[in-house]
């Protein structure tokens, strides 16, 4: 049975006092969940976060990492820096990332091999721009973007592999994607993944959706076979709508 998953990514959101604030209020209203629980506040607070969460079933996660081990590459973080710390679970391939910092395909297989190298567990994010979707490509692109960056793993590489699909034309634009076209995707994914590998890798591989998960839409997308959790963006940094979309699930 494929785990369940829901991810809060708080993104470049929360300082010090109010990132140790709002874990204690999460930790407080966490409800009774067999799914796993994650966030991934910055990097600067990683370590707060950790030490807040010490008692708590929360795992604390990145949102990104660099695929070289050390070297001259001003502002980045390496995999052993995560692993230093006690984060073992790493973000990769953000539609934001992709879009602001021109993280390529071939980048992001680098960055997904790199955290592999050292046992970690990688959530992979990828899906399509508004134009993509209106022009009927949206097939097409998230294909792509899992192929081009995913195809050239070893099949045992899957155990550690989480997929998160990001609509991009349903963030923030106005659009609002339904659970059927969720629903829609997701099949699609995996059934990518089975014509790539096979259908048991397929059929173990979570999928998370990460298109404006909010507590009023929450139960109707998880209810979807192939949907497997959330990757939360804003409704992650309110302790009450991240409870409940936990408890949806």
């Amino acid at each position: 049975m494929r785990g369940k998953i829901v991810a809060g990514n708080w993104k470049m959101n929360k300082n010090l006092a109010e990132t140790e604030a709002l874990l204690t209020e999460l930790s407080a209203k966490l409800p009774d969940t067999t799914a796993e629980v994650m966030v991934a506040p910055t990097f600067v607070n990683l370590v707060a976060a950790k030490h807040s969460l010490e008692s708590s079933t929360i795992e604390v996660i990145a949102q990104n990492m660099h695929f070289a081990e050390s070297g001259a590459y001003t502002g980045e973080i390496s995999a052993d820096m995560l692993l230093n710390i006690g984060v073992d679970t790493v973000i990769i391939g953000h539609s934001e990332r992709r879009a602001y910092f021109g993280e390529t395909d071939e980048i992001l297989e680098k960055k997904v091999k790199a955290a592999l190298a050292k046992n970690m567990r990688v959530m992979f994010c990828f899906g399509e721009e508004l134009a993509d979707r209106k022009s009927e490509n949206h097939f097409n692109v998230v294909e792509s973007q899992i192929k081009n960056a995913l195809f050239s793993l070893d099949a045992s590489a899957w155990s550690k592999i989480v997929l998160a699909y990001e609509p991009v034309w349903a963030i923030g634009t106005g659009e609002t994607a339904s659970a059927e076209q969720a629903q829609e995707m997701h099949a699609f994914i995996r059934k990518t993944i089975t014509d790539g590998f096979d259908a048991a890798i397929a059929n173990k591989v979570s999928i998370l959706y990460g298109g404006s998960v909010k507590p009023g839409n929450a139960s109707e997308i998880f209810s979807k076979p192939d949907v497997d959790g959330g990757l939360i963006g804003g409704a992650a940094l309110v302790a009450d709508d991240f409870a409940a979309i936990i408890k949806a699930i």
